[in-house]
């Protein structure tokens, strides 16, 4: 969960700032937080392979959202948007479709392990957590899964297997304004 911290640089681990506190200390802030707003975000850092995902769109019976190589920052506004659309939106999103933010697209992944990734989500909600992978397109529209995905800079994992539908049946979700 991004929350504020006393240490220098913002937000940071949360047991880095409480080390006497459990697991299950931890579990019952991020719950706190689902009762409050919906859900919650939790951005695992790594200089590598940092990821963020959602808390609490499963009591929803939906997914949860995951992003990967993107910044604390970035994570939040985008699941936070992405969050609110499934929540306010009559029909569940779908592995496959796609989604135009001003300035990203996206495709959505089912993530085939969720509980490999999720730890928070599956403390709070057990293993059949599901979840949906937010994939994302470079500033030249190109996918990970091309060779000419974003030079020099991260690489982007992808947690799932890509849903290969016809385009023509495809789902494209409304363009969100942030």
């Amino acid at each position: 969960m991004l929350a504020p911290t006393t240490t220098k640089g913002g937000a940071m681990c949360w047991h880095c700032d409480h080390p006497e506190a459990t697991l299950n200390d931890y579990l019952d802030v991020v719950y706190d937080k689902i009762l409050r707003k919906g859900w919650a975000v939790q951005y695992v850092e790594s200089e590598r392979r940092p990821f963020a995902y959602t808390v609490g769109l499963h009591e929803c019976g939906l997914p949860e959202l995951l992003i990967t190589a993107v910044v604390p920052k970035r994570a939040l506004l985008v699941l936070n948007t992405v969050a609110e659309y499934c929540i306010g939106h009559d029909g569940p999103v779908l592995a496959g479709d796609t989604m135009s933010l001003p300035d990203q697209l996206l495709e959505f992944v089912e993530v085939s392990q969720p509980d490999a990734h999720m730890g928070v989500a599956v403390g709070i909600y057990g293993r059949d957590v599901r979840a949906l992978q937010l994939v994302w397109a470079d500033a030249n529209h190109e996918w990970p899964w091309s060779a000419r995905f974003n030079p020099g800079g991260l690489r982007q994992p992808v947690l799932g297997q890509r849903e290969t539908r016809c385009p023509l049946h495809r789902r494209k979700s409304p363009a969100l304004d942030e």
